[in-house]
């Protein structure tokens, strides 16, 4: 409902507020039922709590099939709100919900357990309830900070900065969380409202059909521990748009979990798009507690940044962060038009297997379309990682421009990647990586189409390594013009490969490089290796029969058809 809407059921109820001139407004329903909490006691001074005449406002509108509560200006300090089917919770400009500090004043809710990070308490909560709405340009204020303290965590050096995290030198006292809690409900809107000061997880919408959240500003202070904005549970139908999320946790989290019954349904039908993302820990994610499946997700036209003079421990751990480590599935996901500004990592997608598939099921990852992401100021490298016999499948990335500030060493290359299975997914979780632009390892089924990895710093790693990868398209990559002692391509393990057009940056050791015994049937074709001191070069046990050279521009020659 927006506010031109509102003013016409205020006119009609002869609720004028000094400087509003209602003119001629279009009729109004009278049947339409607008209530004020000050009718039901409510005192708005900010001190005296105004929650028990808000919900009784509500239920007045619930039991008479439906209404309005609309806030006018003034601080509402409350506990818990409950909302009911049909009712619209209106926060005119200059209307303040003031969550209080007392946890006691929030009524405990039978599901989740008590004190952690999602849990029994929270400002505003629905159940089982169709056609809700809160809305208008009002305030949301939680007054998070006072539900924190310090946690004690030793400060890290400037040189580890890019492994620690600025949320994490708090811990919360019991505390309010999610504020915005909505349980199984149909039609749900949430629109313009401003939210600030989570003290837990902003907004959870668990097992919902049918939602809307729509210009909606969503600011908790940087370093507040497990302050995510919007997380997404089982819930279907759902469209986030015009949204600006500024937090100290996953600005947006889709996950497959449900406190509240045994059911986990499968969530499908997911939009983002047009938001504005900021955090220290993750942009875009999906993950953890992915205990159900997932399908059909679009994250769309939106940016993920960083201050200038952000800290690397209050930058955004990872743009993209799909993560399937808890038994579930993820298929069908397209992320389309991103820009990443100061982001650590721009994209990390994990495959693990920190808890079993449920019975009967399989743990997957596949069907996803990354395009047209521009990053620049990442300081880690991007990954696809699936395990042995458990890989990641059927992923695409096309259009990517990445620059990165990291001073990547030549004994990275060599580094022994841990395999950790069951460790909580981060894209820092395996340490510095052995390539600079992109590391894969097992997966199948990859095409990377017109990426370009620009290093701003002293880089010796090569650009792209893949390990344990089966139909590997790399087509158009592009790099900076002067190289290092590593050649561009490192290919370990890997089978059925097809490079081409790529450009070898001058005096590199080589296009690619291929070792591993089980290396082969690898293509090159059709690429620019004028300026490579070798087309490719040969590593431990890899043989030169594993690769095929056709219609390559070389150093010595102007074109070369030739086999071997």
């Amino acid at each position: 409902m927006n506010r031109r809407a509102v003013l016409q059921l205020l006119s009609a109820a002869g609720i004028a507020q000094a400087g509003v001139v209602f003119g001629a407004a279009p009729p109004v329903e009278p049947n339409i039922l607008l209530l004020r909490p000050q009718n039901f006691g409510a005192k708005v001074d900010g001190t005296s709590l105004d929650s028990p005449a808000i919900n009784a406002a509500i239920d007045r509108a619930y039991g008479q099939g439906g209404g309005l509560v609309y806030l006018s200006p003034g601080v509402y300090l409350c506990g818990t709100v409950v909302l009911k089917s049909n009712v619209t919770l209106y926060l005119e400009a200059g209307a303040t919900i003031l969550g209080s500090k007392d946890v006691k004043q929030y009524s405990a809710q039978a599901g989740p357990p008590e004190n952690a990070d999602a849990s029994t308490r929270h400002l505003i909560f629905a159940k089982d309830a169709d056609n809700i709405t809160v809305c208008g340009t009002g305030l949301i204020d939680g007054q998070g900070p006072s539900f924190w303290i310090p946690s004690g965590r030793h400060k890290y050096s400037p040189d580890e900065q890019w492994a620690d995290v600025a949320s994490l030198y708090f811990k919360p006292k019991p505390r309010v969380s999610p504020m915005l809690e909505f349980v199984n409900c149909r039609h749900l809107h949430v629109e313009q409202v401003r939210i600030e000061n989570a003290s837990g997880w902003t907004m959870r919408l668990m097992s919902c059909v049918g939602v809307v959240v729509d210009g909606v500003s969503i600011k908790n202070p940087v370093f507040g521990p497990n302050t995510d904005g919007i997380d997404i549970s089982n819930s279907s139908d759902v469209r986030i748009a015009n949204c600006s999320i500024d937090t100290g946790d996953d600005a947006i989290c889709l996950k497959s979990e449900n406190p509240y019954g045994d059911s986990v349904p499968v969530m499908r039908n997911v939009t983002v798009t047009n938001c504005t993302l900021s955090s220290c820990c993750n942009g875009f994610k999906f993950g953890t507690r992915t205990y159900s499946g997932c399908e059909n997700i679009v994250f769309s036209n939106s940016t993920i940044h960083n201050a200038a003079e952000s800290p690397l421990n209050s930058r955004v751990i990872a743009g993209i962060c799909l993560e399937m480590v808890d038994g579930g599935w993820l298929e069908n996901v397209v992320i389309t038009g991103i820009s990443m500004q100061r982001t650590r990592t721009p994209i990390f997608l994990r495959l693990g297997a920190r808890t079993a598939p449920r019975v009967g099921g399989r743990t997957y990852m596949r069907g996803l379309m990354i395009s047209d992401i521009y990053a620049t100021g990442a300081v880690l490298t991007s990954s696809i990682t699936g395990l042995p016999g458990m890989h990641v499948e059927d992923v695409t990335l096309s259009n990517i421009h990445i620059e990165t500030q990291e001073p990547g060493k030549r004994e990275w290359t060599e580094r022994a990647i841990p395999e950790v299975p069951r460790d909580y997914p981060e894209s820092r979780m395996f340490g510095r990586l052995p390539a600079y632009g992109m590391y894969v390892r097992h997966a199948t089924g990859i095409r990377m189409q017109n990426l370009k990895f620009m290093s701003l710093a002293t880089e010796q790693r090569p650009a792209v390594v893949c390990d344990d990868v089966i139909s590997l398209e790399i087509a158009g990559l592009r790099v900076a013009l002067q190289g290092n002692e590593s050649p561009v391509i490192d290919l370990r393990q890997t089978t059925d490969a097809w490079i081409r057009d790529g450009r070898a940056p001058i005096d590199s050791p080589s296009l690619v490089h291929v070792t591993g015994k089980d290396s082969a049937q690898i293509l090159v074709t059709g690429c620019d290796l004028i300026r490579a001191n070798q087309p490719v070069t040969i590593g431990a046990d890899a043989t030169s029969a594993s690769v095929t050279l056709a219609n390559n521009i070389l150093r010595t020659q102007k074109t070369q058809n030739v086999n071997g």
